[in-house]
Protein backbone atom coordinates (compact mmCIF):
# COMPACT_ATOMS: atom_id res chain seq x y z
CA UNK A 1 0.00 0.00 0.00
CA UNK A 2 1.34 3.38 -0.94
CA UNK A 3 1.68 5.65 2.04
CA UNK A 4 1.88 9.37 2.45
CA UNK A 5 4.71 11.40 3.90
CA UNK A 6 2.43 14.35 4.56
CA UNK A 7 -0.85 13.09 5.95
CA UNK A 8 -1.98 9.86 7.57
CA UNK A 9 -4.65 7.85 5.83
CA UNK A 10 -6.61 6.62 8.81
CA UNK A 11 -6.15 3.66 11.12
CA UNK A 12 -4.41 0.73 9.58
CA UNK A 13 -5.14 -2.96 9.84
CA UNK A 14 -3.18 -5.00 12.32
CA UNK A 15 -2.50 -7.37 9.43
CA UNK A 16 -3.67 -10.68 10.83
CA UNK A 17 -6.05 -11.36 7.92
CA UNK A 18 -8.73 -14.07 7.89
CA UNK A 19 -6.13 -16.46 9.21
CA UNK A 20 -3.33 -14.23 10.39
CA UNK A 21 0.14 -15.03 11.63
CA UNK A 22 -1.25 -16.41 14.87
CA UNK A 23 -2.84 -19.18 12.80
CA UNK A 24 0.10 -19.67 10.52
CA UNK A 25 -1.25 -18.09 7.36
CA UNK A 26 -1.15 -14.59 5.99
CA UNK A 27 -2.63 -12.76 3.03
CA UNK A 28 0.02 -10.72 1.30
CA UNK A 29 0.13 -8.80 -1.97
CA UNK A 30 3.72 -9.63 -2.86
CA UNK A 31 3.65 -13.40 -2.99
CA UNK A 32 1.81 -16.29 -4.63
CA UNK A 33 -0.66 -16.70 -2.09
CA UNK A 34 -1.31 -13.07 -2.13
CA UNK A 35 -3.95 -10.40 -2.26
CA UNK A 36 -4.73 -7.28 -0.30
CA UNK A 37 -4.82 -7.61 3.49
CA UNK A 38 -8.11 -7.55 5.33
CA UNK A 39 -9.73 -4.15 5.86
CA UNK A 40 -8.80 -2.02 8.80
CA UNK A 41 -10.56 -2.94 11.99
CA UNK A 42 -11.21 0.72 12.59
CA UNK A 43 -11.63 2.44 9.21
CA UNK A 44 -11.44 6.19 8.80
CA UNK A 45 -14.46 8.19 9.98
CA UNK A 46 -15.82 5.26 11.92
CA UNK A 47 -17.14 3.27 8.99
CA UNK A 48 -16.98 -0.47 9.56
CA UNK A 49 -16.27 -2.36 6.38
CA UNK A 50 -17.61 -5.85 5.85
CA UNK A 51 -15.30 -8.75 6.47
CA UNK A 52 -14.56 -11.21 3.68
CA UNK A 53 -17.33 -13.70 3.13
CA UNK A 54 -14.90 -16.57 2.65
CA UNK A 55 -12.58 -18.11 5.16
CA UNK A 56 -9.42 -19.72 3.91
CA UNK A 57 -9.20 -23.44 4.61
CA UNK A 58 -6.53 -24.43 7.06
CA UNK A 59 -3.11 -24.72 5.53
CA UNK A 60 -2.14 -28.21 4.47
CA UNK A 61 1.18 -27.77 6.23
CA UNK A 62 1.29 -26.14 9.64
CA UNK A 63 4.18 -23.67 9.44
CA UNK A 64 6.16 -22.38 12.35
CA UNK A 65 4.83 -19.29 14.08
CA UNK A 66 7.72 -18.74 16.44
CA UNK A 67 7.19 -17.14 19.83
CA UNK A 68 9.14 -15.36 21.05
CA UNK A 69 9.87 -13.88 17.66
CA UNK A 70 13.19 -15.07 16.21
CA UNK A 71 15.01 -11.75 16.42
CA UNK A 72 18.72 -11.38 16.94
CA UNK A 73 20.97 -8.34 16.74
CA UNK A 74 24.21 -8.04 14.85
CA UNK A 75 26.21 -5.22 13.23
CA UNK A 76 23.67 -2.60 14.29
CA UNK A 77 20.81 -4.45 12.60
CA UNK A 78 17.71 -6.26 13.84
CA UNK A 79 17.68 -9.61 12.09
CA UNK A 80 15.11 -12.39 11.86
CA UNK A 81 16.11 -16.03 11.70
CA UNK A 82 14.52 -17.67 8.63
CA UNK A 83 11.24 -19.42 9.37
CA UNK A 84 8.48 -21.30 7.57
CA UNK A 85 5.42 -19.34 6.59
CA UNK A 86 2.22 -19.87 4.61
CA UNK A 87 0.64 -17.27 2.35
CA UNK A 88 -2.98 -17.68 1.29
CA UNK A 89 -5.19 -16.11 -1.36
CA UNK A 90 -8.40 -16.72 -3.26
CA UNK A 91 -8.34 -17.16 -7.03
CA UNK A 92 -8.81 -13.81 -8.75
CA UNK A 93 -11.02 -13.48 -11.78
CA UNK A 94 -8.12 -12.87 -14.14
CA UNK A 95 -6.48 -16.11 -12.98
CA UNK A 96 -9.39 -18.36 -13.90
CA UNK A 97 -8.77 -21.01 -16.56
CA UNK A 98 -5.03 -20.43 -16.39
CA UNK A 99 -2.34 -22.84 -15.22
CA UNK A 100 -0.93 -22.34 -11.73
CA UNK A 101 2.66 -22.02 -12.91
CA UNK A 102 1.62 -19.32 -15.40
CA UNK A 103 0.14 -17.23 -12.58
CA UNK A 104 3.27 -17.56 -10.47
CA UNK A 105 5.46 -16.66 -13.44
CA UNK A 106 3.49 -13.56 -14.44
CA UNK A 107 2.49 -12.11 -11.07
CA UNK A 108 4.82 -13.40 -8.36
CA UNK A 109 8.32 -12.97 -9.68
CA UNK A 110 10.25 -12.31 -6.49
CA UNK A 111 11.70 -15.83 -6.75
CA UNK A 112 12.97 -17.73 -9.81
CA UNK A 113 10.45 -19.73 -11.81
CA UNK A 114 12.48 -22.88 -11.14
CA UNK A 115 11.89 -22.37 -7.41
CA UNK A 116 8.11 -22.19 -7.85
CA UNK A 117 8.05 -25.23 -10.11
CA UNK A 118 10.07 -27.18 -7.55
CA UNK A 119 7.76 -25.99 -4.75
CA UNK A 120 4.67 -27.17 -6.64
CA UNK A 121 6.19 -30.53 -7.42
CA UNK A 122 7.24 -30.86 -3.77
CA UNK A 123 3.78 -30.15 -2.36
CA UNK A 124 4.62 -26.73 -0.92
CA UNK A 125 1.92 -25.11 -3.05
CA UNK A 126 -1.63 -26.36 -2.51
CA UNK A 127 -5.08 -25.57 -3.85
CA UNK A 128 -8.03 -26.20 -1.56
CA UNK A 129 -5.77 -28.07 0.86
CA UNK A 130 -4.52 -30.48 -1.77
CA UNK A 131 -1.09 -30.56 -3.34
CA UNK A 132 -1.28 -29.82 -7.05
CA UNK A 133 1.22 -29.70 -9.86
CA UNK A 134 2.32 -26.71 -11.91
CA UNK A 135 -0.21 -27.41 -14.67
CA UNK A 136 -3.29 -27.31 -12.46
CA UNK A 137 -5.95 -25.06 -14.06
CA UNK A 138 -7.42 -22.57 -11.61
CA UNK A 139 -11.15 -22.01 -11.24
CA UNK A 140 -13.47 -19.74 -9.29
CA UNK A 141 -13.46 -20.49 -5.56
CA UNK A 142 -9.99 -22.01 -5.44
CA UNK A 143 -7.88 -21.13 -2.41
CA UNK A 144 -4.14 -21.15 -3.09
CA UNK A 145 -1.61 -21.58 -0.29
CA UNK A 146 2.15 -21.46 -0.50
CA UNK A 147 4.39 -22.57 2.34
CA UNK A 148 7.94 -21.31 2.13
CA UNK A 149 11.11 -20.74 4.07
CA UNK A 150 10.94 -17.00 4.62
CA UNK A 151 13.98 -14.72 4.70
CA UNK A 152 13.30 -11.18 5.92
CA UNK A 153 15.59 -8.23 5.21
CA UNK A 154 17.27 -6.81 8.32
CA UNK A 155 16.29 -3.38 9.64
CA UNK A 156 17.97 -0.94 11.96
CA UNK A 157 18.45 -2.05 15.55
CA UNK A 158 17.47 1.41 16.79
CA UNK A 159 14.74 1.08 19.43
CA UNK A 160 11.18 2.30 19.00
CA UNK A 161 11.19 5.23 21.41
CA UNK A 162 7.91 5.88 23.25
CA UNK A 163 7.16 9.60 23.58
CA UNK A 164 3.82 9.17 25.38
CA UNK A 165 1.53 6.35 26.44
CA UNK A 166 -1.86 6.21 28.13
CA UNK A 167 -4.78 3.77 28.24
CA UNK A 168 -5.81 4.48 24.64
CA UNK A 169 -2.81 5.70 22.69
CA UNK A 170 0.92 5.25 22.17
CA UNK A 171 2.94 8.06 20.59
CA UNK A 172 6.24 6.73 19.29
CA UNK A 173 9.29 7.87 17.38
CA UNK A 174 9.54 5.47 14.43
CA UNK A 175 13.06 4.56 13.30
CA UNK A 176 13.89 5.03 9.64
CA UNK A 177 13.91 1.97 7.41
CA UNK A 178 11.25 -0.01 9.30
CA UNK A 179 7.82 -0.46 7.67
CA UNK A 180 4.78 0.30 9.80
CA UNK A 181 3.08 -3.05 9.24
CA UNK A 182 3.91 -6.34 7.46
CA UNK A 183 4.40 -5.70 3.76
CA UNK A 184 6.24 -7.50 0.99
CA UNK A 185 9.30 -9.26 2.39
CA UNK A 186 8.87 -7.58 5.78
CA UNK A 187 6.79 -9.33 8.44
CA UNK A 188 8.32 -9.58 11.91
CA UNK A 189 10.63 -6.68 11.02
CA UNK A 190 7.77 -4.15 11.10
CA UNK A 191 6.68 -1.64 13.74
CA UNK A 192 3.48 -3.47 14.67
CA UNK A 193 5.21 -6.86 14.96
CA UNK A 194 8.19 -5.52 16.90
CA UNK A 195 5.77 -3.90 19.35
CA UNK A 196 3.80 -7.14 19.61
CA UNK A 197 7.01 -9.01 20.43
CA UNK A 198 7.58 -6.56 23.29
CA UNK A 199 3.99 -6.52 24.59
CA UNK A 200 2.75 -10.08 24.14
CA UNK A 201 1.16 -12.31 21.48
CA UNK A 202 -2.39 -11.04 22.08
CA UNK A 203 -1.52 -7.35 21.72
CA UNK A 204 -3.02 -5.61 18.67
CA UNK A 205 -1.85 -2.35 17.14
CA UNK A 206 -4.09 0.19 15.41
CA UNK A 207 -1.86 2.72 13.61
CA UNK A 208 -3.60 6.07 13.16
CA UNK A 209 -1.14 7.73 10.79
CA UNK A 210 1.26 6.13 8.40
CA UNK A 211 4.82 6.84 7.47
CA UNK A 212 6.70 5.37 4.55
CA UNK A 213 9.31 2.77 5.35
CA UNK A 214 12.27 5.14 5.10
CA UNK A 215 10.60 8.10 6.83
CA UNK A 216 11.20 8.40 10.57
CA UNK A 217 9.37 10.24 13.31
CA UNK A 218 6.11 10.59 15.19
CA UNK A 219 3.46 7.90 14.86
CA UNK A 220 0.23 7.33 16.74
CA UNK A 221 -0.66 3.72 17.56
CA UNK A 222 -4.03 3.27 19.23
CA UNK A 223 -4.73 0.43 21.62
CA UNK A 224 -8.35 0.03 20.54
CA UNK A 225 -10.50 0.79 17.47
CA UNK A 226 -12.44 3.62 19.15
CA UNK A 227 -9.27 5.56 19.93
CA UNK A 228 -7.97 4.93 16.42
CA UNK A 229 -11.12 6.35 14.83
CA UNK A 230 -11.05 9.41 17.09
CA UNK A 231 -7.46 10.30 16.23
CA UNK A 232 -7.90 9.48 12.56
CA UNK A 233 -10.90 11.79 12.34
CA UNK A 234 -8.96 14.59 14.01
CA UNK A 235 -6.19 14.26 11.44
CA UNK A 236 -8.64 14.12 8.53
CA UNK A 237 -10.49 17.22 9.78
CA UNK A 238 -7.22 19.21 9.86
CA UNK A 239 -7.59 20.06 13.51
CA UNK A 240 -4.13 18.54 13.95
CA UNK A 241 -1.07 20.41 12.68
CA UNK A 242 1.98 18.52 11.48
CA UNK A 243 5.58 19.48 10.96
CA UNK A 244 8.36 17.59 9.24
CA UNK A 245 12.06 18.32 9.07
CA UNK A 246 14.10 17.69 5.91
CA UNK A 247 17.70 17.98 4.82
CA UNK A 248 17.83 19.44 1.31
CA UNK A 249 20.40 20.27 -1.35
CA UNK A 250 21.77 23.81 -1.42
CA UNK A 251 20.91 27.06 0.35
CA UNK A 252 17.15 27.18 0.85
CA UNK A 253 15.69 30.74 0.83
CA UNK A 254 15.30 32.48 4.16
CA UNK A 255 11.86 33.28 5.57
CA UNK A 256 8.56 31.46 5.05
CA UNK A 257 8.12 29.90 1.61
CA UNK A 258 4.62 28.77 0.59
CA UNK A 259 4.44 26.29 -2.29
CA UNK A 260 0.96 26.05 -3.85
CA UNK A 261 1.82 23.89 -6.84
CA UNK A 262 -0.66 21.14 -7.81
CA UNK A 263 0.58 17.55 -7.76
CA UNK A 264 -0.24 14.85 -10.30
CA UNK A 265 0.38 11.11 -10.03
CA UNK A 266 2.11 10.40 -13.34
CA UNK A 267 2.47 6.70 -12.56
CA UNK A 268 0.02 5.37 -9.97
CA UNK A 269 1.61 1.94 -10.32
CA UNK A 270 5.01 3.26 -9.22
CA UNK A 271 3.59 5.90 -6.90
CA UNK A 272 5.47 8.57 -8.82
CA UNK A 273 4.28 12.17 -8.59
CA UNK A 274 5.30 15.56 -9.95
CA UNK A 275 4.10 19.15 -10.12
CA UNK A 276 1.67 19.55 -13.03
CA UNK A 277 -0.96 22.18 -13.82
CA UNK A 278 -3.69 19.54 -14.07
CA UNK A 279 -2.80 17.94 -10.74
CA UNK A 280 -4.56 18.17 -7.39
CA UNK A 281 -4.30 21.27 -5.23
CA UNK A 282 -1.44 21.03 -2.74
CA UNK A 283 0.06 23.48 -0.26
CA UNK A 284 3.17 23.24 1.91
CA UNK A 285 4.83 25.88 4.07
CA UNK A 286 8.61 25.78 4.37
CA UNK A 287 11.03 27.68 6.61
CA UNK A 288 14.78 27.28 6.70
CA UNK A 289 16.12 26.27 10.08
CA UNK A 290 19.81 26.29 9.14
CA UNK A 291 22.19 26.33 6.19
CA UNK A 292 25.57 24.60 6.29
CA UNK A 293 27.89 25.64 3.45
CA UNK A 294 30.33 23.10 2.07
CA UNK A 295 33.76 22.83 3.64
CA UNK A 296 36.91 22.57 1.60
CA UNK A 297 36.67 18.81 1.68
CA UNK A 298 33.09 18.17 2.74
CA UNK A 299 31.95 14.56 2.57
CA UNK A 300 29.68 13.57 -0.31
CA UNK A 301 26.26 12.23 0.74
CA UNK A 302 25.55 8.52 0.51
CA UNK A 303 24.93 7.24 -2.99
CA UNK A 304 25.51 8.95 -6.30
CA UNK A 305 21.80 9.37 -6.98
CA UNK A 306 21.68 12.68 -5.15
CA UNK A 307 25.16 13.85 -6.06
CA UNK A 308 26.00 12.98 -9.65
CA UNK A 309 26.91 15.91 -11.85
CA UNK A 310 27.63 16.65 -15.48
CA UNK A 311 28.03 19.44 -18.00
CA UNK A 312 29.83 21.58 -15.47
CA UNK A 313 27.21 21.19 -12.73
CA UNK A 314 28.87 20.83 -9.29
CA UNK A 315 28.06 17.77 -7.20
CA UNK A 316 25.24 18.38 -4.74
CA UNK A 317 27.52 18.15 -1.71
CA UNK A 318 29.54 21.10 -3.01
CA UNK A 319 26.42 23.25 -2.73
CA UNK A 320 26.12 22.65 0.99
CA UNK A 321 22.78 21.72 2.51
CA UNK A 322 19.90 23.23 4.45
CA UNK A 323 17.74 21.93 7.27
CA UNK A 324 14.17 22.92 6.42
CA UNK A 325 10.96 22.91 8.44
CA UNK A 326 7.96 21.66 6.46
CA UNK A 327 4.26 22.08 7.31
CA UNK A 328 1.97 20.22 4.89
CA UNK A 329 -1.45 21.88 4.75
CA UNK A 330 -2.86 19.36 2.29
CA UNK A 331 -1.95 15.70 2.16
CA UNK A 332 -0.93 14.58 -1.31
CA UNK A 333 1.30 11.57 -1.77
CA UNK A 334 4.97 12.55 -1.43
CA UNK A 335 3.86 16.17 -1.23
CA UNK A 336 6.85 17.43 0.73
CA UNK A 337 9.35 15.64 -1.49
CA UNK A 338 7.72 16.83 -4.71
CA UNK A 339 7.40 20.47 -3.59
CA UNK A 340 11.01 20.57 -2.41
CA UNK A 341 12.13 19.16 -5.74
CA UNK A 342 10.08 21.75 -7.66
CA UNK A 343 11.63 24.55 -5.60
CA UNK A 344 15.09 23.35 -6.61
CA UNK A 345 16.04 21.90 -3.23
CA UNK A 346 15.19 18.17 -3.20
CA UNK A 347 15.90 16.06 -0.14
CA UNK A 348 19.62 15.41 -0.34
CA UNK A 349 19.55 11.61 -0.26
CA UNK A 350 16.17 11.12 -1.96
CA UNK A 351 16.79 8.15 -4.28
CA UNK A 352 14.01 9.18 -6.67
CA UNK A 353 13.34 12.92 -6.57
CA UNK A 354 17.03 13.87 -6.30
CA UNK A 355 18.19 11.43 -8.97
CA UNK A 356 19.64 13.10 -12.06
CA UNK A 357 19.38 9.88 -14.05
CA UNK A 358 15.61 10.15 -13.71
CA UNK A 359 15.01 13.92 -13.75
CA UNK A 360 18.03 15.33 -15.56
CA UNK A 361 20.46 17.99 -14.42
CA UNK A 362 17.74 20.37 -13.22
CA UNK A 363 16.14 17.66 -11.06
CA UNK A 364 12.64 18.76 -12.04
CA UNK A 365 13.09 22.31 -10.77
CA UNK A 366 10.35 24.66 -12.07
CA UNK A 367 9.31 22.11 -14.71
CA UNK A 368 5.65 23.07 -14.29
CA UNK A 369 4.59 22.12 -17.82
CA UNK A 370 6.85 19.07 -18.24
CA UNK A 371 8.72 20.88 -21.01
CA UNK A 372 12.10 19.71 -19.72
CA UNK A 373 11.12 16.08 -19.17
CA UNK A 374 7.93 14.42 -20.33
CA UNK A 375 5.99 12.16 -18.00
CA UNK A 376 6.74 9.23 -20.29
CA UNK A 377 10.49 9.88 -20.14
CA UNK A 378 10.45 10.11 -16.35
CA UNK A 379 8.49 6.87 -15.93
CA UNK A 380 10.68 5.08 -18.46
CA UNK A 381 13.88 6.11 -16.70
CA UNK A 382 12.51 5.16 -13.32
CA UNK A 383 11.40 1.76 -14.56
CA UNK A 384 14.98 1.05 -15.68
CA UNK A 385 16.45 1.89 -12.30
CA UNK A 386 18.36 -1.00 -10.84
CA UNK A 387 19.41 -2.41 -14.19
CA UNK A 388 22.16 0.14 -14.74
CA UNK A 389 23.65 1.20 -11.42
CA UNK A 390 22.94 -0.52 -8.12
CA UNK A 391 24.08 2.44 -6.02
CA UNK A 392 21.63 4.73 -7.78
CA UNK A 393 18.64 2.40 -7.77
CA UNK A 394 17.04 2.54 -4.36
CA UNK A 395 13.33 1.79 -4.48
CA UNK A 396 11.40 3.87 -1.98
CA UNK A 397 7.86 2.78 -2.69
CA UNK A 398 6.32 -0.27 -1.08
CA UNK A 399 4.89 -1.28 -4.47
CA UNK A 400 8.41 -1.39 -5.94
CA UNK A 401 10.12 -3.42 -3.25
CA UNK A 402 9.84 -6.77 -4.99
CA UNK A 403 10.84 -5.43 -8.42
CA UNK A 404 13.69 -3.60 -6.73
CA UNK A 405 15.06 -6.75 -5.18
CA UNK A 406 14.39 -8.79 -8.29
CA UNK A 407 16.54 -6.35 -10.25
CA UNK A 408 19.40 -6.89 -7.81
CA UNK A 409 19.31 -3.51 -6.12
CA UNK A 410 20.35 -5.61 -3.16
CA UNK A 411 23.53 -7.34 -4.23
CA UNK A 412 23.46 -11.12 -4.11
CA UNK A 413 25.87 -12.52 -1.56
CA UNK A 414 26.69 -15.56 -3.65
CA UNK A 415 25.44 -17.86 -0.88
CA UNK A 416 22.49 -20.25 -1.04
CA UNK A 417 20.14 -21.17 1.81
CA UNK A 418 20.72 -24.84 2.62
CA UNK A 419 17.03 -25.29 3.52
CA UNK A 420 15.23 -23.74 0.54
CA UNK A 421 18.09 -23.16 -1.94
CA UNK A 422 17.13 -19.48 -2.18
CA UNK A 423 19.93 -17.06 -3.15
CA UNK A 424 20.84 -14.88 -0.17
CA UNK A 425 21.37 -11.12 -0.15
CA UNK A 426 23.97 -8.94 1.45
CA UNK A 427 22.99 -6.50 4.19
CA UNK A 428 21.24 -3.30 3.07
CA UNK A 429 23.36 -0.18 2.84
CA UNK A 430 22.66 2.95 4.84
CA UNK A 431 21.06 4.53 1.75
CA UNK A 432 18.45 1.75 1.85
CA UNK A 433 17.58 2.42 5.49
CA UNK A 434 17.35 6.20 5.67
CA UNK A 435 15.63 9.15 4.02
CA UNK A 436 16.37 12.59 5.38
CA UNK A 437 12.73 13.35 6.08
CA UNK A 438 11.44 13.15 9.65
CA UNK A 439 7.97 13.57 11.17
CA UNK A 440 8.90 16.05 13.89
CA UNK A 441 5.71 17.36 15.47
CA UNK A 442 1.97 16.75 15.84
CA UNK A 443 -0.16 19.20 17.79
CA UNK A 444 -3.80 20.05 18.36
CA UNK A 445 -4.41 23.46 16.82
CA UNK A 446 -6.08 24.75 20.01
CA UNK A 447 -3.27 23.55 22.24
CA UNK A 448 -4.99 20.57 23.88
CA UNK A 449 -1.91 18.42 23.26
CA UNK A 450 1.44 18.50 21.48
CA UNK A 451 4.15 15.93 20.76
CA UNK A 452 7.60 16.84 19.46
CA UNK A 453 10.38 14.36 18.80
CA UNK A 454 14.10 15.13 19.11
CA UNK A 455 15.85 16.24 15.94
CA UNK A 456 17.42 13.30 14.09
CA UNK A 457 21.22 13.20 14.00
CA UNK A 458 21.40 14.24 10.34
CA UNK A 459 19.57 17.52 11.20
CA UNK A 460 22.05 18.54 13.91
CA UNK A 461 25.02 20.82 13.20
CA UNK A 462 27.89 18.91 11.59
CA UNK A 463 31.28 18.79 13.25
CA UNK A 464 32.95 22.17 13.13
CA UNK A 465 29.72 24.12 12.65
CA UNK A 466 27.33 25.79 15.06
CA UNK A 467 23.58 25.69 14.54
CA UNK A 468 20.20 24.98 16.14
CA UNK A 469 19.66 21.75 18.03
CA UNK A 470 15.92 22.22 18.59
CA UNK A 471 12.95 23.79 16.82
CA UNK A 472 10.63 26.51 18.09
CA UNK A 473 6.86 26.76 17.76
CA UNK A 474 4.78 26.69 14.59
CA UNK A 475 3.45 30.25 14.82
CA UNK A 476 5.39 31.60 11.82
CA UNK A 477 4.43 28.63 9.65
CA UNK A 478 0.74 28.97 10.50
CA UNK A 479 0.75 32.74 10.05
CA UNK A 480 2.02 32.34 6.48
CA UNK A 481 -1.23 30.63 5.41
CA UNK A 482 -3.77 31.67 8.05
CA UNK A 483 -5.84 33.65 5.54
CA UNK A 484 -5.83 30.84 2.97
CA UNK A 485 -6.35 28.04 5.49
CA UNK A 486 -8.24 29.34 8.53
CA UNK A 487 -9.09 25.76 9.53
CA UNK A 488 -5.55 25.24 10.85
CA UNK A 489 -5.60 28.42 12.93
CA UNK A 490 -6.06 27.85 16.65
CA UNK A 491 -7.42 30.07 19.40
CA UNK A 492 -3.95 31.13 20.51
CA UNK A 493 -3.04 32.11 16.93
CA UNK A 494 -5.86 34.68 16.78
CA UNK A 495 -4.88 36.48 19.97
CA UNK A 496 -3.57 40.01 19.57
CA UNK A 497 0.21 40.09 20.05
Amino acid sequence: MQTDDAHGRGPATHQDGPKGPNNGTHIDSHDPAAQDPTPAVAPKKGRVRQKQKHKSPAASTTPANPWPRPYYFEDGLRRVKPYHYTYSTWCKERWRQRELIEIFESEFRDRPLAYYRRAMEGGEVAVNNKAVGPHYVLKNGDCITHTLHRHEPPVTADPIAILHEDDDMIVLNKPSGVPVHPSGRYNFNSITEIMKSERGPDWLAYPCNRLDRLTSGIMFVAKNPKAAVKMSNQIAARTVRKEYIARVIGEFPDGEVVCNQPILAISPKLGLNRVRANGKHARTVFKRLAYYPPGEEGPAPIGKAATSAGNGQPPAWKKGYSIVRCMPVTGRTHQIRVHLQFLGHPIENDPIYANQKVWGLDLGCNDFDASLNSDEDIVSRLSRMGKEDVAEAVAYYDEMIDDYEKRRAEKMSGEICDVCQTPLYTDPGLHELTLWLHSLRYEDKDGAWKYVSPLPSWALPPEGYSGPTEVGGMEALVKAVKDMNPEIVGEADTETP
